[in-house]
């Protein structure tokens, strides 16, 4: 009840502060019961990965096989990233026959033929046309030879058919060589002819082996001849 002044009873005043401090607690409890939510963020991905580009070389079979190796480049980032791998090849080389081993080659084909290599700085490796002259097996005099032929280490063929006394090399160059043939009167020993000697260039035409001379018979019972 309002006194006569007109201002509140001190019982109005303190229901009126008890009501505030409901409503206060109220609003406060209602606060605290609100959700807490939670964001999960998802891990960072790093933007470079790594690629490998791997190259296979074929030969074809009729070049001699060879080994490539692979020499691969890592890089990394400044963010710690790798870069992406380069992969290079490293260019093939053929190995190339030396002329020792031409020699060694020829001397063996002279060997299936019957007959042993002498003197072979007649094969010349730097020259087209190789050469080496044999001796038959089983000669127990030296005598019996035939001029064997090669081109680039392929064996092409002899002189003549039939072998001669002796033969040597006389003149060379890159695609000619020029044997020499000790000639044979009737009747002369084989360690003294009396017919002089005589020169046959022989030439690489084509791939093929020509005498631009005549070769010497390899007997006659009239004239001179190689035996």
């Amino acid at each position: 009840m309002a006194n006569r002044s007109g201002g509140m009873s001190s019982e109005h005043k303190r229901r009126a502060l008890l009501a505030v401090a409901t409503v206060g607690a109220l609003a406060l409890a209602g606060c605290g019961s609100d959700a807490t939510k939670t964001v999960s963020v998802p891990s960072a991905v790093s933007p470079h990965t790594t690629a490998q580009r791997t190259t296979t070389t074929t030969t074809s079979s009729s070049s001699p096989t060879t080994t490539t190796q692979a020499s691969t480049t890592t890089s990394t980032n400044g963010t710690g990233g790798t870069e992406a791998t380069r992969t290079t090849t490293a260019p093939a080389f053929t190995k190339e026959a030396s002329g020792g081993e031409g020699v060694g080659a020829a001397v063996a084909v002279v060997k299936v033929h019957g007959y042993t290599a002498g003197e072979t700085s007649t094969y010349r490796p730097e020259d087209t046309l190789h050469v080496l002259v044999g001796t038959r097996n089983g000669s127990s005099d030296g005598y019996g030879q035939q001029a064997f032929f090669f081109v680039d280490g392929r064996y092409i063929g002899t002189d003549t058919k039939e072998p001669s006394a002796s033969v040597k090399v006389v003149g060379q160059s890159d695609t000619e060589v020029t044997l020499a043939y000790p000639l044979y009167k009737p009747g002369d020993p084989l360690s003294n002819p009396s017919g002089g000697e005589r020169s046959v260039r022989f030439q690489l035409n084509n791939g093929q082996l020509v005498a631009l001379d005549p070769i010497p018979p390899a007997s006659s019972s009239t004239g001179v001849a190689r035996n």
